[in-house]
């Protein structure tokens, strides 16, 4: 069974890192999995999903947008009101800085409990990692997912 691999990442820790202006209102959505999706994890140690992102930004790897102004890539929360999905030393469970489009791994392996109710949280990120704001939000997109 082919698995896609993806996660999100959401503003509530990652504000901190600043932020950046966006011209035009930019558009994101969670396409897949869809809210109240009960989701299978593998038996893998990251117990890994992709999750699937549509947006008006054109998302490229960190550092690859140039003169291009919608563009960035997405960073990943794992249940973002805490940080007990995180990757240990990171404020994030994922990002696709590194090969940019609309996939992103959501890493369920780093919960507590991995099979249980989470939010996957989404968040869209300039060139330099930080949020795109819209009316001084960031601009986010979460699913809630049920996890066995």
């Amino acid at each position: 069974m082919l698995r896609i691999i993806a996660t999100t990442a959401l503003a509530f820790s990652l504000l901190s890192l600043g932020s950046a202006q966006a011209g035009d209102r930019p558009i994101l959505e969670i396409v897949w999995p869809t809210a109240g999706s009960v989701i299978e994890l593998g038996d893998d140690s990251e117990k890994a999903i992709g999750v699937v992102v549509r947006s008006n930004y054109k998302l490229l790897p960190a550092g690859e947008c140039g003169d291009v102004s919608q563009c960035g890539h997405l960073h990943m929360k794992i249940d973002p009101a805490g940080d007990s999905c995180n990757i240990p030393g990171k404020p994030y469970n994922s990002m696709n800085s590194d090969f940019g489009g609309d996939l992103i791994k959501a890493r369920f392996g780093h919960c507590p409990d991995a099979a249980s109710k989470h939010v996957i949280g989404v968040l869209l990120a300039d060139d330099y990692h930080q949020p795109i704001l819209v009316d001084g939000k960031p601009v986010t997109a979460v699913v809630t997912v049920t996890t066995k």
